[in-house]
């Protein structure tokens, strides 16, 4: 018998184990780069729409600094870089592997990250004028006029074809619902933060134009974001909080109120029309201050359940690109609030504002570490770990 142990024993080979020991199927296997590109998102666009609008707050700082113009240059500047990098890489997503355009836009969780790509614009356009204009010829004007109509007509088809889609679809469930679905909408929306920053260097018979969209762009947003926030304020009582992961994506609710104010108090001062009106313009400004205002509290509502929401889950997070929805809603939040506080000409709300612009830093400094960590030991843009999870089963 304990030859027979012994037989056995020397036929068996040396590196088998157990099959509960066993390693999932290449596990070993190196991830080559190509591979690694299968799995780039339209996430990744939180990351340029956050850095453009850092860029944009710093240009509109209340309280200055010598060299602030030039810091937000070259935020704005790095911006641009990184727009064209991922670009770049999603183009080459798409080309390696086709069919894989077709399937991020149908995707229920990836797709509804396509709108960063072209909330991302905002905040270029936005910077052209903001660090351009005056420094180069009048084209620039021109340009930003031509972009502005553009911008206008491919959010709006986003908005009206995205949402189409996913009626159609039926993808989403209640018990699902993330503020997320409120991106589809956010594109047009900015197209009134669009208006409110490159109508008042626009020629006088331009402005009005670009106000009226603006207003009209800002409004749907606002409306179609309203409805929405009832659907979240459901799935929070009938299925508690999001996962700690995904909390971050609550401070998506606080953008409608913030772009919303910072629209309507800039267009307000753009004039255009209601220059000519004398008894016009003071209601027009004082209308868009109180509305402002009125609307303001929802956001910071929204922001501190957030916020807490966050703390209670930080123990059991880890790094998402969802998390960059801690810098881009919360700059047009602060933009907002230092809008408010220069029409009321009150320091002490200007002065919120700057502190507000400081966190701001902070999470975009921290938010950009922990990506750049993310990516490099391989926590994302890997096979299972990012948007667009469940597309290998599809191939």
């Amino acid at each position: 018998m304990k030859d027979l142990e012994k037989q056995v024993a020397h036929k068996k080979p040396k590196n088998s184990r157990r099959i509960s020991d066993a390693e999932p199927e290449g596990t070993d296997k190196e991830i080559t780069l190509k591979e690694r590109l299968k799995h780039f998102t339209w996430a990744w666009f939180t990351l340029t729409m956050s850095t453009g609008g850092f860029a944009t707050l710093l240009s509109v700082q209340p309280h200055t600094f010598t060299g602030i113009m030039t810091i937000g240059t070259i935020v704005y500047i790095f911006d641009l870089v990184l727009f064209v990098c991922l670009c770049t890489a999603i183009t080459a997503r798409f080309i390696m592997y086709p069919g894989s355009f077709h399937k991020s836009l149908k995707h229920p969780k990836e797709a509804l990250f396509f709108p960063t790509f072209w909330l991302s614009l905002p905040t270029i356009i936005g910077g052209m004028n903001n660090y351009g204009v005056g420094n180069v010829g009048g084209w620039l004007v021109v340009t930003l006029r031509v972009l502005f109509w553009l911008y206008f007509a491919l959010t709006m088809l986003v908005a009206i074809f995205q949402y189409w889609y996913l009626f159609m679809a039926k993808q989403l469930l209640v018990k699902s619902m993330a503020p997320s679905w409120i991106l589809p909408i956010f594109p047009v929306m900015l197209t009134g933060t669009l208006a409110s920053i490159i109508a008042s260097k626009q020629p006088p018979d331009q402005r009005m134009p670009i106000i009226v969209a603006g207003v009209a762009s800002q409004g749907l947003g606002w409306t179609v974001a309203v409805m929405l926030y009832a659907v979240m304020l459901v799935r929070l009582f009938e299925y508690g909080l999001p996962p700690p992961n995904a909390r971050p994506g609550m401070f998506i609710c606080v953008g409608p109120p913030g772009f919303t104010i910072l629209a309507l108090i800039g267009m307000s001062n753009a004039h255009g029309y209601f220059a000519t009106n004398p008894t016009a313009l003071p209601a027009l400004k004082a209308m868009a201050l109180f509305v402002g205002i009125f609307i303001w509290m929802i956001g910071f509502w929204w922001f501190c359940i957030a916020v807490v929401s966050l703390l209670y889950g930080a123990k059991k997070m880890s790094f998402s690109l969802v998390n960059w929805a801690l810098v881009f809603p919360n700059t047009g939040f602060t933009i907002a609030v230092i809008d408010i506080g220069e029409q009321l000409q009150s320091q002490g709300v200007q002065w919120v504002g700057s502190i507000m612009s400081v966190f701001i830093f902070i999470a975009w400094f921290f938010t950009l570490c922990f990506h750049a960590k993310a990516v490099l030991t391989k926590r994302m843009m890997m096979p299972g770990m990012d948007e667009d999870q469940g597309e290998e089963d599809e191939d």
